[in-house]
């Protein structure tokens, strides 16, 4: 069997698309990046630097996670279609997604005390985030969103598929000694800013957009909750998660239509309002 044989089953296999391939994918990617992590711990070694700690211990290690789902669509030939425009076109109202979080990342932001954190400690989650946010939205909105349209799904088993499967993604905080109830909450969350970031692809209608929403959203969390300013605004801006999950879950319901992106190397598809 020639290179380009097994390229080319490479490419079929994933061409089919499916729910569960969408799963096998993010199986592999969580264990690649899992061990990928492990390359990093020695580094940490020693360090007592809390900006070094975030650079290193998640910024690194995402940044190796992004570089790995870039050579997975390069191996399937999915990149341009990937950061291509979208299919179909959005509604108005799913502005209301993209309203919300960016109105908690923003709050968030302003109500960060940017004296005690440190320059260092900004810079170290903005980079941190903007390895996130690409990495998690590739992945989820990316190649999950991609593999459940070839296969026929409709709209919104597309979008609850990749929410709860970036909600799983999650889950191993459990294996870092977070608690139950804790994760649980962090599930519920995250599932529903997934949904959120589904309609900020559909309604933006291209890939990069909730790719800067979320890589502004984990950064603006974790500083307002570790260095919070004393203002009016904090107590506000701390309702932010709450926000998300009930604008996520009802906007669900809204979620209609269906796009199918035939098999091959050139994908077109048909054009549906939602």
């Amino acid at each position: 069997m020639t290179e380009h044989d097994v390229t080319s089953r490479w490419r079929r296999f994933w061409e089919r698309g499916g729910w569960w391939r969408s799963l096998l994918l993010v199986v592999a990617y969580y264990l690649l990046f899992q061990a990928g992590s492990l390359l990093f711990a020695p580094l940490l070694a020693g360090v007592d630097d809390p900006a070094m700690i975030v650079f290193v211990g998640t910024a690194l290690p995402i940044a190796l996670g992004g570089l790995i789902l870039v050579a997975f669509g390069w191996s399937t030939g999915w990149l341009r279609e990937l950061f291509g425009p979208q299919p179909i076109r959005g509604r108005a109202w799913m502005w209301i997604a993209v309203a919300v979080v960016l109105l908690f990342n923003v709050l968030r932001f302003a109500t960060v005390d940017y004296g005690e954190a440190g320059a260092g400690m900004v810079i170290a989650w903005l980079v941190a985030g903007l390895f996130i946010g690409f990495a998690e939205e590739v992945l989820t909105r990316g190649f999950v969103v991609n593999l459940m349209r070839k296969a026929g799904y409709r709209e919104i088993v597309v979008a609850v598929v990749s929410a709860a499967l970036f909600a799983v993604l999650h889950s191993g905080n459990l294996l870092s000694g977070q608690s139950p109830l804790a994760t649980l909450l962090q599930l519920v969350y995250t599932f529903a800013f997934g949904l959120c970031m589904y309609l900020a692809l559909r309604v933006t209608g291209n890939l990069i957009w909730p790719i800067l929403l979320h890589a502004t959203t984990d950064p603006s969390i974790f500083l307002q909750t570790t260095y919070p300013a004393d203002s009016p605004l904090t107590g506000i801006a701390a309702l932010g998660n709450p926000a998300v999950i009930v604008t996520g879950l009802v906007l669900l319901i809204f979620i209609r239509g269906r796009v199918s992106l035939p098999a091959g190397p050139n994908v077109t598809s048909d054009r549906v309002s939602a």
